[in-house]
């Protein structure tokens, strides 16, 4: 199948101009479906999940979608409730949040502040959880009541006051009032806990000191107003509500929420569908996912274009099709009575015939879906045109009796073709662009978008161009995507990758460190795409002008790159290029690898063969294709292989730490004029051990580590001499 693999879209600019609503910072998902606790979930303006099959990235993408879906996305009991929980949620899903999300308010800030009450400082991040019963719960984080401050600042007012009547003698109100603003200090000062119910009644003590009728020349009338106000502002502070719960700041926090539009692959067109299904699926609650989904993009795709699949199929009705419906309308409305005369005309094969005025409305009603198709087919065609720079695709649509298809044109492919037999990557687009443009409804830059499983189907190339696409869409919406593909994991936008894995209580996590284990030593899936993805980018760089060398195995590899680097420490060895070792894996693979890296690589690829009976047949199979160096000139050996390059005692210690159970040690029994792997395995049968089928790469494993750790200084002078003469053949042009 044919794949395009250029994904790019119109932008205005090359910065994302200032965000209207909300940008979602982190998330966190609680108690929904495989999610018992996430942990928390940082947001990038695009951010991978990665994780292996059934590790839960599609449930931490569902209850985001479900925070403020564009469209669907309702609760559903069965599905959504873990199941450990289900009883205890079902009976109060009040108490349960599902999902919490933080977000920067952005431009709303000021907004936002003004309607709570608080400084803009506090407003700029705003938390929004929503609970299995539908409602949300919003909270400012940074918000803080300074109750402290609100303190200072009554007992700082009390102190002052204290002062000023000091210097106001003779008034008839000075000494109760000095007397008073005493006990309050003692008291307030004394307490270790000042609250709001505290300064309530100091207020009203020093409210209860002024007359109803006081004299107009008293100076300390006006000190007791100012403090009884003072005294009232910060009992006030102190015992205000929540700012976030205040109706009006609750109504805005929901009306700047971005819209979440979700997608997977589950809901890619056909190029042929049946009407009556889908007619009947849009109405349907109990359709499984995949089913769902379809019927979903379905629904989009008549909406968008304008076009009623009900008005279709009955439009495209026929004689036949009228006379069946009023058969089984008479049927239905006389009972046996209507099933009798049925069945009586059709014994007499009475068939009514339609006359010309029916034939004309059926023409008229046929050539009004024609044209209803037709526009549509044009609408699609320029609106996708508008979207997608690469190609200019031509859309049309056709409906024959109860059948509906996609058809698909281009300039470089004229002759109309069936959606389904185009590019997955196209069907993908198609699908995601009537979803997104349809859900979005013109405010695409306040929406987020959720995708699942994004471009699979792809070929690696075309994955890579779909994860560059994301940047260009992400000037205007925020993306989260899922992924095991490590084509979908850039290692230059690794910062946008987060971990997803089952724990070792059996439920999902996530976490944003690439490095942190993933629960068991069997589920490191996660951290396996990251590898690969980082490794591809490194091999890339790495095959670039280097001499490309083919050996037999990872055992070969390990054992070459090994003595690579062992010789150049040791002076002995000075290359004017890398080398680089790749293992074919197989004798049937290492003729293709040869030829591959003959024609996408300036320097032919040279293969490093021992003198196993697979390296005599290899040697003999390729001596003509590619330049062959043979261990055997090296060791001197019949059967040699990689290991006799090296100290056969050191390895022969090695090999008795990692099969602990013979009565006689290898290296008691080792004869270093033999070849060491056929030794090995003759020892090994004569203890009675089955030699793990991986035996050779443990052991190579531990000689690297030792021996890299140890340096050049441990390695004979003879060994390094035999190490230089294979590595200078292979450097020779």
């Amino acid at each position: 199948m044919r794949h395009e693999t250029d994904f790019t879209i119109a932008t205005d600019a090359a910065t994302p101009p200032p965000r209207a609503g909300f940008r979602l910072v982190r998330y966190r998902v609680s108690n929904f479906r495989s999610v018992m606790d996430s942990g928390w979930l940082e947001a990038e303006t695009v951010t991978a999940l990665i994780g292996v099959n059934e590790s839960g990235k599609t449930n931490l993408l569902l209850p985001l979608w479900k925070l403020n879906p564009a469209s669907e996305g309702v609760l559903q009991p069965t599905s959504d409730y873990p199941k450990a929980l289900f009883s205890t949620i079902r009976n109060a899903p009040e108490q349960f949040q599902f999902i919490t999300a933080e977000f920067d308010t952005g431009r709303e800030a000021g907004r936002l502040a003004e309607l709570a009450r608080i400084p803009v400082a506090q407003a700029q991040r705003v938390s929004v959880a929503r609970l299995y019963d539908g409602n949300y719960r919003i909270a400012f984080p940074d918000y803080q009541l300074d109750q402290d401050g609100f303190v200072a600042t009554a007992l700082s007012a009390l102190r002052q006051a204290r002062r000023d009547l000091a210097g106001m003698e003779g008034d008839p109100l000075q000494d109760a009032s000095c007397k008073l603003v005493e006990n309050l200090l003692d008291e307030l000062e004394s307490s270790g806990n000042v609250t709001g119910n505290d300064l309530r009644l100091a207020r009203n003590c020093v409210a209860g000191l002024i007359p109803e009728d006081p004299p107009a020349t008293s100076q300390v009338i006006p000190l007791l107003r100012n403090l009884q106000k003072t005294l009232g502002q910060q009992m006030a502070a102190i015992i205000a509500p929540d700012p976030a719960a205040r109706d009006e700041v609750r109504r805005a926090v929901i009306s700047c929420l971005p819209r979440f539009v979700y997608y997977s692959n589950y809901g890619n067109l056909d190029s042929e569908i049946y009407l009556p299904h889908v007619v009947d699926n849009m109405d349907r609650a109990d359709l499984g996912a995949k089913e769902s989904a379809k019927a979903r993009t379905l629904r989009v795709l008549f909406d968008f274009v304008g076009v009623k699949a009900q008005e279709i199929l009955e439009l495209g009705r026929d004689f036949r099709d009228i006379r069946d419906e009023a058969e089984a309308r008479m049927i239905a409305e006389k009972g046996k009575v209507g099933l009798m005369r049925s069945l009586w005309q059709r014994a007499r094969a009475e068939e009514p015939r339609p006359d010309a005025a029916s034939l004309a409305q059926i023409a008229e009603a046929k050539r009004t879906r024609s044209i209803l198709l037709q526009s549509a087919g044009t609408k699609l065609t320029a609106r996708f045109a508008d979207w997608w720079k690469q190609g200019d695709y031509r859309f049309r649509f056709e409906a024959d009796g109860n059948h509906f298809r996609i058809w698909v044109a281009d300039s470089r492919r004229p002759q109309e073709v069936e959606l389904e037999h185009r590019s997955t990557g196209l069907q993908w687009f198609l699908s995601f662009f009537l979803v997104f443009l349809h859900e979005a409804d013109g405010a695409h830059d306040n929406c987020v978008l959720l995708l699942d499983e994004p471009g699979h189907s792809l070929h690696p190339l075309a994955q890579r161009d779909l994860s560059a696409f994301f940047e260009g869409l992400a000037l205007k919406n925020q993306i989260l995507y899922t992924t095991h593909s490590p084509f979908l994991v850039d290692a230059d936008r690794l910062a946008r990758a987060r971990k997803v894995f089952i724990s070792r209580d059996g439920s999902t996590r996530v976490s944003g460190d690439l490095l942190e284990a993933e629960g068991s030593d069997s589920q490191r899936g996660a951290g396996f795409a990251v590898r690969a993805a980082l490794n591809l980018a490194v091999a890339e760089v790495s095959m670039g002008g280097a001499q490309p060398v083919l050996v037999q195995s990872r055992v070969e590899q390990t054992y070459m790159n090994m003595l690579k680097t062992l010789t150049i420490a040791a002076g002995q060895f000075v290359p004017q290029r890398d080398m680089v070792f790749a293992p074919a894996c197989g004798a049937d693979v290492m003729p293709v690898m040869a030829r591959l890296l003959s024609e996408t690589q300036a320097r032919p690829p040279k293969l490093v063969l021992d003198d196993s009976s697979e390296g005599r047949r290899l040697a003999s199979t390729l001596a003509d294709r590619t330049e062959l160096h043979m261990l055997k000139a090296l060791t001197n050996l019949q059967d040699s292989t990689i290991e006799d390059l090296f100290v056969v005692e050191e390895l022969a210690v090695q090999l008795d730490r990692i099969e602990r159970r013979p009565e006689r040690l290898f290296a008691d029994m080792l004869l270093p004029d033999r070849p060491f792997v056929a030794q090995a395995v003759a020892w090994a049968e004569a203890e009675g051990i089955t030699l793990r089928d991986d035996w050779r790469i443990q052991l190579a494993e531990r000689m690297r580590h030792r021996m890299l750790d140890a340096g050049p200084g441990r390695i004979g002078s003879e060994t390094l001499a035999q190490w230089r003469r294979l590595l200078e053949g292979l450097a020779e042009a």
